[in-house]
Parts: structure tokens; C-alpha cells; sequence
């Protein structure tokens, strides 16, 4: 077969316009309406001097109805390949059998498969390859397919939300010369140009504060953030982070503006806040529950911690559950250590876990009540992080200093701790007024609205180990 391939192709109908339109028409019905649609072929039988084809656009599949005398160069069409893009062109009908179809009048090859196209029936069985190939697991897995696309409608229908309370999106960099705004690893690299060695951002978070300094008392970013750390089911090292800042508010009112955005994304994408996540459910209705820290340990466990408490005890409770205790720890990073071991991972439905120990959250401001604790919260879902929040430290005397001991922490051997920043601290001594700031993944959001259980389903392009050669 050998067919020219046009430069351009203009369908004026879609697969899932036509079964809107005409679905209900009766069996053995020709409708004189003429249309062009284009799409691959995902399936293909002949029967005599008649052939069938199966048609697949970005909306849906329609039939083929191919009749040897109507359809020209009929041979050719019956040689076509699964996977090949065809336009067609001719009259909308349905089969005495009840199956709506499009009769080839005419009909344009527009690009060859020339690899073996997966079969409708098995799809890609190999999830290896579905992630390595995604261009070919969009077109035989519906279910992949209809994750990203709910994907697009959160990000957009986040956006729209955000959008009608008052906030402005914005851009910040991506390549930052020195990096902030969360405890992470970062990928490094170079410009040639400045001779200067840059890190790409594990956090938008210093950059948006900056400009709440410069007057945006509104502002949200969405947005790639990079972290060199390891891979796991909810861990890709390129993700995507909803940040945003709210002048005059707390950590109280951001914990409202969640609860309300995530039961609003699930009412207008799946019609309930009684989301189907593996063989549970779970309820996102507001409001969540509020919980602190050492109250969710001592639920889980049975075990009273303090930040009070003589060190050494401390360090005795962690190792009786299994937590690993560096000498660098203060009691703060042990009760955090203590949490995530026994407890995290138990909070099924969605709870703000509240007063994080001063110690491991250089970011955040003092808690107004208790000594040694931040205004920060951890938006917990099915175990894992959904969010993570905070009253915002303004004072730029105490971040300094907290700076100041983070530097020391890296250079004590943590990669994952900060540096001074002396342009967010100059920023911050023009003055910050009291913010309550936010930063949710979204990928995990969309993990849990679409009812899928590893973070590789819900990007497009995962990050994976080299190709086997």
C-alpha cells in the first residue's frame, strides 16, 4: 500500500460529539449526515466484501462500517495496520446490529504504525513499559488516560479557585543560586556564562514570601520542584507543588482554605466527598480533624512524649520502635522520628497534625502557646503527606538564627538542611506581615481523587532507571 500522507487533515466531529448527537437513533438507521473524523485504528476485521474498523480519537471509539463497493481502494483499507492514523469521511449510521458507525465514503492514511500496536483487549501488561511508553499506554489503557486528564481538570479547577478569592498566580525561578524553602537534596548544575554553580529549586517557598514582602498579599505558584532523593510509590525526584501565601492569616485559616479547595476538587470531579481509595473510602467533607503531634503518638501508641523529658528517654522510646537515633538528634527531630515510624502511616482519613517541634521547622513561627513548638500543620490522607503548612516566621532576627543552625547541621554532614539566605533575610527586614503559607502535592492529590496507589500512574513521563539494553 502506498498512499500519499497529507500535510494537514481537518476533522469537523468527534467520536464522543457523535454518539451524543446520534446515539439514539434506531438500528438499521442512515442519517444523511455527512462528517469527518480522524483518530487510529484500534481495530480492524474483514468479512468478505466487507470490512469493520474501530476508531479511537481523543474523545472516544467509534465504528467503521466499510462496504467493498462504497469504500475506496478497499483493499488498501482492509491491509491497514492497528495503530495506524486514518480520516475518514462519510455518513453517520447504525448497523442492524445497534452499533453507531461512521460508512468510509473516503478515507486518508495519515501516519503508518510501524511497530506492533498492543490489541484492545490485552493492552500493555508490562507496567514498565506502560510508564516508558506512555504514548502507547494513553491510547490502549482508558483507565490511564482518564487519570490525566482528571489531572488537568484539579490543576485548572485549582487554579480557578484560588483565582476567585483574591489570589494571583505567579512565576518564581527555578534555578536558584543558593537552596531553600524545604529540608531536601538538591540536583545541581552549572552556567557557563556566569561561571556560578545553581541548584534547581527543591521549593518555590522563599521567592513567594519575598514577593508577599513586595506586597502580593495573595499569591499561589504551581509548579515543578526537583529533590535528589530516593524513588518509591509516592516519590518521583521531578514533582508538582501548589504553593501559595495569604497575608494576615495563620496557620488556622490556611488549615480552612484546604479542607474546603480538596472537598470542592472532589465534589466537581467525582460527585461525592466519599472517595473510593483501594478497598476503603474515605470522607473529605470539611471540616478535618485537628490533632497534635504528641496526642497522635500517644494514640497510636500508648507512649507520652515531651519535649521536656531527659534526652537519653527519649532516645530509648525511639529505639524501642525501631527508629534509628543519630547524636545529632534533639528531643524535637526524635519526636518526629518516633511519629513517622509509628504513626503517619496509620492516620487513615484526613486529620491536620499540628505543633511540630521548633527543631525541625526552621521555617515556621513559634507557636503562640506552647514552648518549643511551631504554628505548623501536616495535612495527613491514607497515610502519607498531602500537605505541609505554617504560620510563617517574620521575624528575620530568629531566622537568622535558625539559618545560622541549619548551616551548622549541613556542615555537621546533613545534605538536606539549609543555608543562609541573605537576600531572603534582607527581604524579610523591609518587613513581612503576619502569613499563613501552604504547600500541597499535587500529584499525591491527584493520586487520591483518582483512586490510584503509586505516584509513577499520575505523571506523565516518570523518572525510571535506564532502559535495558
Amino acid at each position: 500500500m502506498s498512499r500519499t500522507i497529507p500535510y494537514r487533515f481537518e476533522p469537523n466531529a468527534t467520536a464522543a460529539a457523535l454518539h451524543a448527537e446520534h446515539g439514539e437513533i434506531e438500528d438499521g438507521t442512515e442519517t444523511g449526515v455527512q462528517v469527518t473524523i480522524a483518530g487510529r485504528l484500534m481495530l480492524r476485521r474483514v468479512q468478505g466484501k466487507l470490512a469493520f474498523g474501530t476508531l479511537q480519537d481523543s474523545t472516544a471509539r467509534i465504528q467503521l462500517f466499510a462496504p467493498g463497493k462504497v469504500t475506496p481502494d478497499f483493499a488498501d483499507f482492509c491491509d491497514l495496520n492497528i495503530g495506524d492514523w486514518i480520516g475518514v469521511t462519510g455518513e453517520v449510521m447504525k448497523t442492524r446490529k445497534g452499533e453507531l458507525s461512521v460508512k468510509v465514503e473516503g478515507w486518508s492514511l495519515l501516519a503508518a504504525a510501524a511497530r506492533p500496536f498492543p490489541d484492545k483487549f490485552h493492552g500493555i501488561t508490562d507496567q514498565d513499559t506502560r510508564y516508558r511508553q506512555r504514548y502507547v499506554d494513553l491510547w490502549v489503557t482508558p483507565e490511564s488516560r482518564e487519570v490525566f486528564v482528571l489531572r488537568s481538570k484539579a490543576i485548572s479547577l485549582t487554579r480557578r479557585w484560588l483565582e476567585d478569592r483574591g489570589f494571583l498566580e505567579v512565576e518564581t525561578p527555578m534555578f536558584h543560586p543558593i537552596p531553600g524553602g524545604a529540608l531536601a537534596r538538591p540536583f545541581t548544575t552549572h552556567h557557563n556564562a556566569l561561571d556560578q554553580e545553581l541548584f534547581l529549586r527543591i521549593a518555590p517557598e522563599l521567592y513567594l514570601k519575598r514577593l508577599t514582602a513586595g506586597g502580593f498579599e495573595r499569591v499561589f505558584e504551581i509548579g515543578r520542584v526537583f529533590r535528589n532523593e530516593g524513588m518509591s510509590t509516592r516519590h518521583n525526584p521531578e514533582f508538582t507543588m501548589l504553593e501559595l501565601y495569604q497575608a494576615y492569616a495563620d496557620y488556622a485559616d490556611i488549615m480552612v482554605l484546604v479542607e474546603e479547595l480538596v472537598e470542592h476538587l472532589a465534589l466537581e470531579l467525582v460527585g461525592t466527598t466519599e472517595l473510593p481509595y483501594g478497598d476503603k473510602t474515605i470522607n473529605v467533607a470539611a471540616p478535618w480533624r485537628r490533632a497534635s503531634m504528641i496526642e497522635l503518638i500517644e494514640e497510636t501508641t500508648g507512649q507520652v512524649v515531651r519535649l521536656d523529658m531527659p534526652i537519653d528517654d527519649l532516645r530509648a522510646i525511639a529505639r524501642e520502635f525501631h527508629v534509628e537515633v543519630k547524636d545529632s538528634y534533639g528531643p524535637g527531630k526524635l519526636i518526629l522520628e518516633i511519629y513517622e515510624k509509628t504513626t503517619e502511616s496509620v492516620l487513615w482519613d484526613p486529620v491536620f497534625v499540628t505543633d511540630y517541634p521548633k527543631e525541625v521547622s526552621p521555617l515556621s513561627r513559634d507557636h503562640r502557646e506552647l514552648e518549643g513548638f511551631t504554628e505548623r500543620f501536616e495535612g495527613i490522607i491514607a497515610g502519607r503527606e498531602l500537605c505541609n503548612a505554617f504560620s510563617e516566621l517574620i521575624d528575620p532576627v530568629e531566622q537568622r538564627a535558625r539559618f545560622e543552625d541549619q548551616a551548622q547541621q549541613k556542615a555537621d554532614g546533613d545534605d538536606e538542611a539549609m543555608v543562609v539566605d541573605e537576600d531572603y533575610l534582607r527581604a524579610m527586614e523591609y518587613g513581612l506581615p503576619p502569613t499563613g503559607g501552604l504547600g500541597i502535592g499535587i500529584d499525591r492529590l491527584v493520586m487520591l481523587l483518582a483512586n490510584v496507589h503509586t505516584i509513577r500512574d499520575v505523571v506523565l513521563f516518570p523518572t525510571l532507571r535506564p532502559e535495558a539494553t
